[in-house]
């Protein structure tokens, strides 16, 4: 379905931060481009159009975080702090996460 050999830089899932005008770009651009069947890709391709980077960011945690399971520090707020998204988190442990935080 892709006619290049690597994707084009893309924020993986489960949220992002942008302003308002570039959404707005986005959407125009989204309606010139085919629909990918992959969200974050389609993303990625639809900000390659703009000439727009992704920027990583630390508070970004897409692929679940490492932590031991018995330890103290994942009942502290500070642990949680600097998270803006957490993927593989089970509900239960997201609501002890925002009950801490």
């Amino acid at each position: 379905l892709y006619n290049k050999n690597i994707y084009p830089p893309y924020a993986g899932g489960g949220g992002f931060i942008m302003d308002g005008a570039l959404a707005k770009r986005l959407h125009k651009t989204s309606e010139t481009l085919e629909l990918y069947p992959i969200d974050d890709v389609f993303l990625g391709m639809c900000l390659e159009v703009l000439k727009v980077s992704p920027v990583g960011h630390e508070g970004f945690k897409t692929f679940g975080i490492v932590k031991n399971k018995n330890s103290k520090m994942n009942k502290e707020p500070c642990f949680y702090r600097s998270m803006l998204v957490v993927h593989k988190l089970l509900p239960p442990e997201l609501l002890q996460m925002w009950n801490l935080v």
